[in-house]
């Protein structure tokens, strides 16, 4: 089944380039194209996308607050945020509101849709740049140290850390030995037990507890 895509963008080439892409590429299918999410509640909910590409920085309503919105009212649809700076507020913000992913917009074209692939399958792209900068962010919290008291087992508490330090579910298999499904299937237990979502939530979550250094 091809993977549903939303994006947001309100650069008229960029937009227009990322649509060429997606509508080009067999497995994906563009589900609409926007400047700006001034109706990014009622869009999501009747295109009704598997991924989201989100600017950042747009007019009227921005990324942030779709962010926002798209988490509050469509908490299944993954968002990967897109920028062209990695502003220490705004991927905070990003991942701390449950950003899927985060990738500057020069990321090349065979990358962006290995990450829109990647997410899917339980993933949490980032350019290096950004995934450095997360663990930067993230070990400045003030917050005072704790346990786990999530239950995590030492195998998913490896698979955590290894998806902190930005590596994909193929890459996580080959440095634990593991199949795909069985790393897929230690990240769904870990959701659970984290009580979140998606990845970005996972990542903000571990860094506030402390499950991670």
């Amino acid at each position: 089944m091809d993977i549903r895509i939303l994006v947001y963008e309100d650069n008229d080439d960029l937009r227009d380039s990322l649509t060429a892409l997606l509508k080009g590429t067999p497995g994906f299918d563009l589900a609409g194209a926007f400047s700006n999410c001034s109706e990014v509640e009622e869009q999501v909910a009747e295109l009704i996308p598997d991924v989201v590409l989100m600017d950042i920085d747009m007019p009227i309503v921005n990324g942030i607050e779709g962010l926002k919105i798209i988490r509050q009212t469509s908490p299944q649809t993954y968002v990967i945020m897109l920028t062209v700076f990695d502003d220490d507020s705004s991927v905070f913000d990003a991942i701390s509101l449950g950003a899927s992913g985060y990738l500057l917009k020069r990321t090349p074209p065979a990358k962006l849709l290995e990450a829109i692939t990647e997410v899917i399958h339980g993933g949490a792209p980032m350019t290096p740049a950004i995934a450095r900068k997360v663990i930067e962010l993230f070990k400045k919290e003030k917050n005072s140290p704790s346990k786990n008291h999530f239950d995590l087992t030492d195998r998913e508490l490896e698979v955590l850390k290894l998806i902190v330090d930005g590596n994909s579910v193929k890459l996580i298999a080959n440095e634990l030995t593991l199949s795909e499904d069985a790393v897929k299937s230690r990240i769904k237990k870990i959701y659970e037990k984290l009580h979140v979502h998606n990845m970005g939530e996972a990542v903000a979550k571990a860094f506030r507890n402390k499950l991670v250094e």
